[in-house]
């Protein structure tokens, strides 16, 4: 049995339109962009390798970000939370780290109910994109 660690959906659309919606989505549930890593453009200039296109950005939600924080001092080394959009069989996925899943490592209550809300709103990321296409 395989085990889902992401909230994920498929659309079909231009890449770096999905990139976009999936940035305004997250912005609309009070997400930054704090990086924005372009595998693709990465195994090209490091190893001259062709990918597919595949973008990694990682989302934090200040406000939740500071809660877990407070609540767990070493949280931070699984921040921020990563979203990947990338080119699948013609159309272009979208999958969200199940905070949910990665937090529950930490066994704390308060961290727990950071996560659900995180993922809360991960899922209307992920939802909305989907709804865009």
């Amino acid at each position: 049995m395989r085990v889902s660690y992401t909230i994920d959906t498929r659309v079909d659309g231009p890449f770096e339109d999905v990139v976009a919606t999936t940035e305004e989505e997250l912005a609309e549930e009070g997400f930054g962009v704090l990086c924005d890593v372009d595998v693709q453009a990465t195994m090209k200039e490091k190893l001259d390798a062709e990918v597919r296109d595949y973008r990694i950005l990682g989302a934090c939600n200040p406000p939740l970000a500071h809660d877990a924080l407070e609540a767990e001092p070493g949280i931070g080394a699984l921040l921020p939370c990563n979203v990947v959009v990338y080119a699948d069989d013609g159309g272009v996925a979208v999958r969200a780290v199940d905070p949910e899943r990665l937090l529950g490592i930490v066994e704390n209550d308060d961290v727990e109910a950071v996560a659900t809300d995180v993922r809360e709103r991960l899922v209307r990321v992920v939802e909305s994109v989907e709804a865009s296409f």
